[in-house]
């Protein structure tokens, strides 16, 4: 009995995410139609997605795996750089077979990424983890700073040390221009395609948490002495958690980056992993739901307070300060929680009497 009201919850929260992102969906989708939207918010919907995935994936291994990673904007500029030389690469065929070439190639890459440095780091714990994630999210930043990757009838060529160490041909165009960025590639992505490449993500999430793969990695989060005397193998199940994460948020990157003319390597700094953990943090740790609504509103939420001028970035902080407060104060989540139950009985009653 235990087992079926669990796997009833389960699907209970699985469908409830579905819905939450085909309402986003279509809900936006019939305001661009309708022109009832702003230019800002507009070019906002394709990043706020990959925002979206980006939580959902660090979610893996922070709320799933219970371990803090600090350098997840690494492994989404990873994406982000191999989709946009793999989609200048590709000629002769036509815009969405590019860009799902790229996402696949980026989610690739970025998995390789993620295991190879999940060797090392995922033998730490807790802040020595963290701090070493983060190192390795900066050597990748610095890495692609000084990376120059160029296109010509040859090929691809690339260099660390300057554009002309590429050895092009006349006719060849740079991609990569080391701490420039991408330069001047085609735009590809589109909110349809985010918005699919989320529900993929979710559906991936989800089915490998209610797996008996996802209950071994629970296992060891909770209890790792435990986990290991019953033959799970922490490395294992850690290193599982991590590389999917990693290569979901590679796909996030490319479909981010495809979505501008130009990319720069410092779009994907310290700041920005810190930005995807208080999004898994405010929304709620190993809560998916509240991962996405958190992506989506505190992404928004900094062009909605554009009134306040000056005040704009304060007014942001004292906002997620106050949510953080109210999370976090049980007492007050069983107010609210009582809240909705009277408030549900009332319309059960009010709907009987009918």
């Amino acid at each position: 009995m235990t087992s079926i009201k669990k796997a009833s919850v389960n699907s209970k929260k699985a469908f409830l995410n579905y819905a939450l992102v085909i309402v986003f969906y279509v809900v936006f989708q019939t305001l661009v139609s309708t022109k009832h939207i702003t230019n800002s918010l507009k070019g906002q919907l394709i990043p706020i997605t990959c925002y979206m995935i980006m939580a959902i994936s660090l979610n893996l291994v922070v709320g799933i795996s219970g371990e803090l990673s600090l350098g997840h904007a690494g492994f989404m500029s990873i994406g982000a750089f191999t989709s946009v030389i793999v989609t200048s690469a590709l000629t002769g065929l036509p815009g969405i077979a590019k860009l799902v070439v790229g996402i696949i190639v980026a989610t690739v890459i970025a998995a390789i990424a993620g295991f190879l440095i999940g060797i090392p780091v995922l033998r730490l714990n807790g802040d020595y983890l963290a701090i070493v994630t983060l190192a390795f999210g900066e050597i990748i930043r610095n890495i692609i700073t000084n990376l120059y990757v160029g296109i010509d009838g040859k090929g691809v060529h690339f260099s660390f040390l300057s554009p002309d160490g590429l050895g092009m041909e006349a006719t060849g165009k740079i991609v990569v221009n080391g701490p420039q960025g991408a330069l001047g590639y085609t735009k590809l992505a589109t909110f349809t395609a985010a918005v699919v490449l989320l529900f993929i993500v979710l559906i991936v999430v989800q089915n490998l948490v209610n797996s008996r793969t996802g209950r071994a990695i629970m296992a060891i989060r909770d209890n790792r002495i435990a986990a290991e005397s019953m033959g799970i193998s922490p490395m294992k199940y850690k290193m599982l958690a991590f590389t999917v994460s990693a290569a979901m948020a590679g796909a996030a990157g490319a479909v981010y980056a495809l979505n501008y003319s130009m990319i720069d390597p410092k779009k994907f700094d310290f700041n920005t992993s810190i930005l995807i953990l208080v999004f898994v943090v405010l929304g709620g740790i190993g809560n998916l739901t509240g991962s996405i609504i958190a992506a989506g509103v505190l992404v928004v939420l900094p062009e909605l307070l554009r009134k306040f001028g000056d005040y704009r970035m304060l007014t942001y902080a004292v906002v997620l300060i106050f949510v953080m407060l109210v999370t976090n104060n049980e007492k007050l989540k069983g107010r609210i929680d009582t809240f909705f139950k009277k408030l549900r009985m009332k319309i059960s009653k009010g709907g009987r009497k009918k």
